[in-house]
């Protein structure tokens, strides 16, 4: 039987890569080890545990030898957290998930890092360019990658894939780029500072496509940026969530001196869930320009632009646009449409697929 574990499974990336695993079978069994319990839970080929990578992990956590770990579990939304918790975490996370392998003689680990190794961007930043991280999550990933880069060197025919994702996005996410399609539908966005600054995003359907493609590579070892191409600037971005939502919003830039300590009576009025939190607004206005040079140079085949992501999003996740689809394009009542959530498919009418659904997501502590 083949098997792997994904430390983080529980998370949004996590889930979708278990049930990815499953339905094209290079599984047969996922365990998902994290501190919070699985939407998967109780499916076929599925085992969970509760899993807290900050202490050390048993060797009997699934009853066969791994073909695969995948190291997904991290602390890394901000703001959220302090300073110390995201090196604990990242750090001791990365150390133990190795000394797993080593126990159980697993030979391969997928590990996503991120493209905030990088720090700010405002140029075209390949795989090559220089690792000089600006917030203390993106200072904890880069030592994590050269912990699991002294395992994959301590032994010949050891395998290592490191992705440096950008900001994911896909169904059931509730993160940056849903705030950004409901504050652009809404009629609250502004550019903070420059619109021509280059966002970089993935879309979780796109990564998985990477992860496949990485791990049928014949390399022991592989470090990768993963971001759709080519980066768009920010301005542009908005204009196809405005074509795609249905919203003539005319939208203005607004300095970042202006724009924060706007932000941060906000913050003070309704705490740090806001959607303009001052870090969150920081992070909007940073540019992120990056080239997922590796996927290119060894002939990675990108599905998606961003328009199409959105399209795609919606037509595998209607229930997560309910408050965004235009009313001429939604189902005529009454007619039968499949909706799809990541917990189940259902079949149900237009009338209630059009009605709001709100799907907890769960953080990766395990991202």
């Amino acid at each position: 039987m083949r098997s792997c574990v994904i430390f983080g499974g529980a998370g949004f990336v996590g889930t979708h890569l278990a049930r990815h695993f499953l339905k094209t079978r290079r599984f047969d069994h996922v365990h998902l080890a994290d501190i919070r319990p699985s939407s998967l839970a109780g499916q076929p080929g599925i085992t969970t545990s509760f899993t807290d990578v900050r202490n050390p992990i048993p060797a009997d956590l699934i009853d066969t030898r791994p073909e695969w770990i995948f190291n997904l579990a991290a602390i890394h939304r901000e703001p959220g957290h302090i300073r110390e918790e995201y090196f604990e975490t990242n750090l001791k996370g990365a150390h133990n998930v190795c000394a797993y392998a080593d126990m159980t003689g697993c030979d391969s680990i997928y590990f996503t890092s991120s493209i905030s190794v990088y720090g700010p961007t405002a140029g075209p930043t390949d795989e090559h360019s220089p690792i000089q991280p600006s917030t203390p999550y993106g200072g904890s990933k880069y030592p994590a990658e050269l912990i699991h880069e002294m395992w994959q060197r301590a032994y010949p025919h050891r395998r290592l894939i490191i992705s440096r994702p950008g900001v994911l996005y896909g169904p059931g996410d509730p993160g940056n780029i849903m705030r950004m399609i409901k504050a652009i539908k809404k009629g609250y966005f502004a550019f903070p500072g420059s619109p021509k600054i280059h966002k970089s995003y993935g879309y979780i359907y796109g990564l998985l496509d990477s992860i496949d493609f990485t791990m049928d590579m014949d390399r022991d070892y592989l470090c990768y940026n993963y971001a759709e191409t080519p980066t768009q600037p920010l301005s542009e971005i908005v204009e196809v969530i405005k074509h795609f939502s249905g919203t003539r919003a005319v939208i203005f830039p607004i300095p970042l001196m202006v724009l924060l300590p706007i932000s941060e009576i906000v913050q003070k009025i309704f705490g740090f869930k806001n959607p303009i939190h001052p870090v969150r607004v920081k992070k909007a206005a940073t540019p992120t320009h990056i080239i997922p040079g590796a996927l290119l140079e060894n002939g990675f085949d990108f599905k998606y632009t961003f328009e199409k992501t959105l399209h795609h999003w919606r037509n595998v996740a209607p229930e997560d646009f309910g408050e965004i689809i235009p009313a001429r394009e939604q189902a005529i009542p009454g007619k039968i449409v499949l909706k799809r959530s990541p917990e189940n498919i259902r079949v149900v009418t237009a009338t209630e697929s059009t009605t709001k659904h709100n799907t907890p997501a769960t953080e990766d502590v395990a991202r």
